[in-house]
């Protein structure tokens, strides 16, 4: 991240705890966490319209699978999938490749890095019927932010994926979460 970017230093750490954790946890799946975008192909993928903002995010954690109801996308992995921008007919308002940038999905349901104003977007209790939703919610004011503020705090994230509490203590990403020191 630049050097400029609010709360890279946190990010960082947040990310280097969840990877000492991992690299202490054979139980846990292995593709959980993602590795780092280079610097060269950083460069490229702008180049070819990423928005930097979910670069920065990439240099830094280059995706994350929290679960099988919500990952935030690698790189690779989101310039493959930007259909999800397209608009359809009769479809959520909004939804276009040049506003648009889709990071991730929770409960199937598409999430997105608005390109003007860099905060994350979607509507995760519509699930697979996302694009028939009116509106999008604001999930936070950016990658770094919806990421440290929602994915990284297990009880923001247990809502936000819609865990059962039967299935709690089942959950790896929350044992990663805890094994970093990032929640009770």
């Amino acid at each position: 991240m630049s050097s400029g970017s609010p709360g890279s230093s946190r990010l960082a750490a947040v990310v280097a705890a969840l990877r000492a954790a991992m690299a202490q946890s054979p139980d846990l799946l292995t593709f959980t966490l993602g590795g780092t975008v280079d610097e060269e192909i950083a460069v490229g993928a702008e180049t070819g319209g990423v928005p930097r903002e979910f670069l920065d995010f990439c240099r830094v954690l280059d995706g994350a699978s929290c679960n099988p109801s919500l990952e935030l996308f690698g790189l690779e992995e989101a310039m493959g999938l930007q259909f999800y921008c397209g608009p359809v007919v009769d479809s959520l308002p909004g939804l276009s490749p040049e506003k648009l940038f889709c990071i991730g999905t929770i409960n199937q349901a598409a999430v997105f890095l608005d390109r003007a104003g860099g905060g994350v977007l979607g509507v995760p209790e519509a699930g697979a019927d996302w694009i028939d939703a009116e509106q999008f919610e604001q999930l936070g004011s950016g990658v770094e932010a919806f990421f440290l503020e929602r994915l990284a705090v297990p009880e923001e994230y247990v809502r936000l994926a819609s865990i059962d509490d039967e299935l709690v203590e089942y959950d790896d990403w929350l044992k990663l979460l805890r094994r970093a020191g990032l929640g009770g």
